[in-house]
């Protein structure tokens, strides 16, 4: 099993995939057939292995990648199991995402805009951060990883990111002058390094640095917690994509091709992922009900 495991493993890598989690439990899991003397995939085993992880979340990724191995092997040796998909019965409850206004984004830019020290780069760093992520929906981590050289006169190069995928983001002229006049500020403070966002010693934010400023420009913006719910940062990402779907033009193929169009500009490897957004504000929600009835009613 190590064997075909060990080819499993570069099959995947060759097309882009890391898999480091999944080469952990893989391997543990040939350990824990191994002990029961199998050198084929048991469906009981795969159930008895994945069960002793703590959570529910936890059994079900365990299980879930013994499975898309199995469906691998099998192809070559039917002597192999394919377990039932979902044994565990795991299905997975998404937050529901603080949607920003645009009074509130203007506030945190602002907030950022006052950090202290008020002569050094951080306000700028920050308060450019945000406004980014706020104008592109990029994930927190594209957007630190961003290097100077990313940044094309046709937008930004996205290299690599959550799904080893590389994608270029246009910008509109407002997010591109904004960034321009970052990098001008920067130049003048004299503060170096390959990356765009960076500490007024040249130094790439760190992303629980970040984090932890972040907090506090929600505090000093008095965005209050939503439900017990405090926003995030990847919100601006949810925000985004919400604010491009209630712009989306009218008619079933139009808005069709504007949700293709936004999956690719977010880099989703689902479109799934994208129609989750559907459901995240009142506006579309209405929308999909007039839809649904007009439908139920004959309508098109």
């Amino acid at each position: 099993m190590v064997t075909a495991i060990d080819t499993y493993l570069a099959m995947r890598r060759a097309t882009g995939f890391t898999l480091s989690t999944q080469e952990y439990l893989l391997r543990s899991f040939a350990r824990f057939a191994g002990d029961r003397q199998q050198a084929h995939i048991r469906s009981a085993t795969a159930i008895d292995w994945a069960g002793e992880a703590v959570s529910l979340a936890q059994r079900h990724a365990r299980y879930q990648t013994v499975c898309r191995f199995a469906t691998y092997v099998h192809l070559e040796d039917d002597r192999h199991d394919c377990p039932p998909a979902n044994y565990f019965g795991y299905h997975r409850i998404r937050r529901v995402p603080h949607i920003y206004s645009a009074i509130e984004i203007h506030r945190l830019i602002r907030a950022a805009e006052q950090l202290v020290p008020t002569d050094s780069l951080r306000p700028f760093s920050y308060a450019a951060l945000i406004s980014l992520l706020a104008a592109t929906g990029l994930r927190i981590s594209e957007a630190l990883h961003l290097l100077i050289s990313d940044i094309t006169p046709d937008g930004l190069l996205i290299r690599k990111t959550k799904f080893q995928k590389t994608r270029l983001v246009p910008l509109h002229q407002t997010a591109v002058s904004g960034l321009r006049r970052y990098l001008e500020q920067r130049q003048r403070m004299r503060c170096g390094g390959d990356h765009v966002f960076v500490s007024n010693t040249g130094l790439p934010l760190a992303y629980w640095k970040v984090q932890g400023v972040f907090r506090k420009l929600l505090k000093t913006a008095e965005l209050i917690p939503s439900q017990g719910r405090v926003p995030r940062l990847h919100d601006f990402r949810h925000t985004f994509a919400v604010r491009a779907l209630e712009a989306s033009p009218t008619g079933r193929r139009r808005i069709g091709r504007h949700m293709v169009a936004l999956a690719t500009y977010l880099g989703h490897v689902n479109i799934d992922a994208t129609y989750w957004y559907l459901q995240s504000t009142p506006e579309l929600l209405s929308d999909i009900a007039a839809a649904s009835e007009a439908f139920f009613d004959g309508g098109r």
